[in-house]
């Protein structure tokens, strides 16, 4: 569906709400905040792991139960090269670079291709697409 365009006000804006739920993301998963972390994705949300590409979890509910039934770790995600391209005033698609230490095992590089979609509540994400380029 094709969306009206927006102002150049309009983009900044979408661009900077988008990027901030790629950052949020990261600091809320290495804080192990998985509620807030599940609350970034729309009602409907897709998520798919760098590590698990293959193996969507769908829905909000389902993405806090996956990131509630992973065993304790300390990680740090560092995110960045982030280029948000706005589709209209409720649609936007996003790139970023990850990287993932997760102690003990070698980083893993990756990148993430998300779907953002404006809610009720918000820039939300509706699908986080994760792949690996090296590691895993």
């Amino acid at each position: 569906m094709t969306q009206p365009p927006v102002s150049e006000d309009e983009r900044r804006a979408i661009e900077q709400d988008c990027a901030r739920l790629i950052a949020l993301y990261a600091n809320l998963n290495d804080e192990g905040r998985w509620e807030e972390v599940a609350a970034l994705y729309a009602e409907d949300g897709t998520m798919t792991r760098p590590t698990a590409p293959d193996a969507p979890v769908v829905g909000r509910a389902a993405i806090l139960a996956a990131f509630r039934s992973r065993p304790p770790r300390t990680t740090r995600h560092v995110c960045s090269n982030v280029v948000i391209d706005v589709e209209g005033p409720d649609a936007a698609r996003g790139t970023s670079a990850m990287l993932l230490f997760t102690g003990a095992d070698a980083p893993l590089v990756g990148s993430f291709h998300d779907r953002f979609v404006r809610t009720a509540g918000g820039w939300k994400i509706a699908e986080r697409r994760g792949s690996l380029t090296f590691g895993g």
